[in-house]
């Protein structure tokens, strides 16, 4: 199925809006043929009774509306304010995306066609698998159409294009790329995914004609990782954000990041492909920190990072870590490698944490978290999800934390972690303690050891929570251990445990 785009406007004045006549060509044909058997036969029907105080004639009583009746009903779209329309398609655009909705709502009339190419509603623009349908090759023919639009796409429609989308191309995203990097100078984002086929010629193109490029995400696509490499050597400095998927060659791209190429960067992500099973990437934390003194992102999810020392056996204590970090997540349903010691490593300078994900690290422990230099940690997750490596141990120290964080902690997650009735119990008082008690607004307590009267003290104060997660809990009674995902359904289970 191609993409079929008007290419005109409201000040052009051609047939391309004209509506054909519907069956004009029937017609014609059925003139010109000679049907010697047909004969037309009148259909005798008995004589109608005349109405008495009726009208003589049909058409007195009959009026049909006059043509500029018709003609005014029927121009209500084009007297319209454009800029009402733009309103209007801007409010689908968010919702929905520019492609395709644009494309055919442009081929209503002509005030329609202008406002839809208004270069604003154009400014994000995610293009998917829309050309072929799956299990079928692409024909020349089509590819030649698919070029074709995508040009006209560039150079009438993405003037003033800055996030830009591919997914599940395996053909032509090279041409694609290319042309959206010469025709669209204000292009700030890009992101790959599911691509195949990107060659260095696209990342060449990029470095030439993407000045204001500033994010790159290549997460789940296959790329030519030397092409990548030498546009972060040559433009590397201009990069904010970039994501990409763990593997063999793309591991590349990360010791590229720790060399300095990029000294910007904000936001570094990286993810593992569903079906590897290959998930340690050797990782220089130290090299990183001097390389990214302004990151303030750092997610690696699904990925078991193995720390290495320098050449030069710096301590890490020389550099002054991730300042301005503001969100850590090393989110894993595998095992962890991360200890106490790496951890400190990578936090010792981040003051303004905010986020904190350590989902799957099970070799953290509560002190070690107590004595991280972030003061005002908003949401924490360490709930353990694998059943394959969760201690069965009995811990404390829980109470460190809510005592440290408990004025600001938005969101905790420590489902599955063997904390003792005691130290749950003294620690959910601790947040019923603080002065500012509409800040928490989810728990998850799954598989946790919580009592109902440790509960009850929680659900009681904590007027903001809206989400509670109460499942696999067996010291709780039947019917109470499930989700509860509003503030009405936690009411009512406060009426329960009263």
């Amino acid at each position: 199925m191609l993409l079929v785009i008007s290419n005109a406007s409201s000040q052009y004045v051609g047939s391309g809006w004209t509506p054909r006549k519907k069956g004009s060509r029937k017609r014609k044909a059925a003139t010109g043929k000679f049907r010697p058997n047909q004969m037309r036969t009148k259909k005798t029907t008995g004589s109608k009774p005349k109405l008495e105080n009726g009208p003589a004639k049909e058409d007195n009583w009959v009026k049909k509306p006059s043509v500029s009746q018709t003609d005014v009903r029927d121009r209500w779209g084009q007297t319209l304010p454009e800029e009402v329309l733009v309103n209007i398609f801007q409010m689908v655009v968010v919702q929905d995306g520019a492609v395709p909705f644009l494309c055919r709502v442009g081929r209503v009339c002509r005030l329609w066609n202008a406002a839809a190419s208004s270069p604003v509603l154009w400014r994000r623009v995610t293009v998917g698998h829309c050309w072929v349908d799956p299990g079928k090759s692409q024909l020349p023919n089509t590819e030649r159409k698919i070029q074709d639009t995508v040009t006209w796409l560039a150079q009438n429609r993405f003037s003033q294009l800055r996030d830009f989308s591919l997914c599940h191309w395996k053909k032509n995203a090279d041409f694609m790329i290319e042309a959206v990097s010469r025709f669209c100078p204000q292009l700030r984002s890009l992101r790959l995914s599911y691509c195949k086929s990107v060659t260095a010629k696209a990342f060449h193109c990029l470095g030439l004609h993407s000045r204001c490029l500033q994010s790159i995400d290549l997460q789940q696509s296959e790329f030519q990782v030397e092409g990548l490499l030498e546009f972060l050597e040559n433009h590397g400095k201009q990069i904010r954000q970039i994501l990409f998927t763990h593997g063999l060659k793309n591991d590349r791209v990360l010791a590229a990041v720790s060399r300095g190429c990029c000294p910007d960067l904000e936001l570094l992500e990286v993810n593992k492909r569903l079906d590897s099973k290959d998930g340690e990437l050797p990782v220089c934390m130290q090299q990183l920190q001097m390389a990214c003194p302004k990151l303030k992102t750092f997610r690696m999810l699904n990925v078991r990072p193995l720390h290495k020392m320098m050449r030069n056996g710096a301590a890490s204590s020389t550099g002054s870590g991730f300042p301005l970090l503001e969100e850590l997540c090393i989110a894993t349903t595998a095992y962890s490698y991360m200890t106490d010691r790496d951890l400190r490593e990578v936090l010792f300078g981040s003051t303004k944490l905010r986020v904190l994900d350590l989902r799957g690290c099970s070799r953290i422990t509560p002190s070690a978290l107590a004595a991280l230099p972030c003061p005002e940690l908003e949401c924490l997750f360490w709930g353990q999800y694998s059943s394959q490596f969760r201690s069965s141990s009995m811990m404390s120290g829980l109470t460190l934390l809510t005592q440290k964080w408990g004025p600001t902690l938005q969101q905790l997650d420590i489902a599955n972690q063997p904390f003792t009735e005691e130290d749950l119990e003294l620690a959910m008082s601790y947040l019923t303690q603080t002065s500012e008690t509409e800040t928490l607004r989810f728990l998850n307590l799954s598989g946790t050891r919580i009592t109902p009267p440790a509960l009850r003290s929680v659900v009681r104060q904590m007027t903001a929570l809206n989400y509670l997660n109460l499942s696999s809990c067996r010291y709780l009674p039947r019917g109470l251990k499930k989700i509860y995902r509003s503030q009405e359904e936690i009411c009512e289970l406060l009426d329960k445990l009263e």
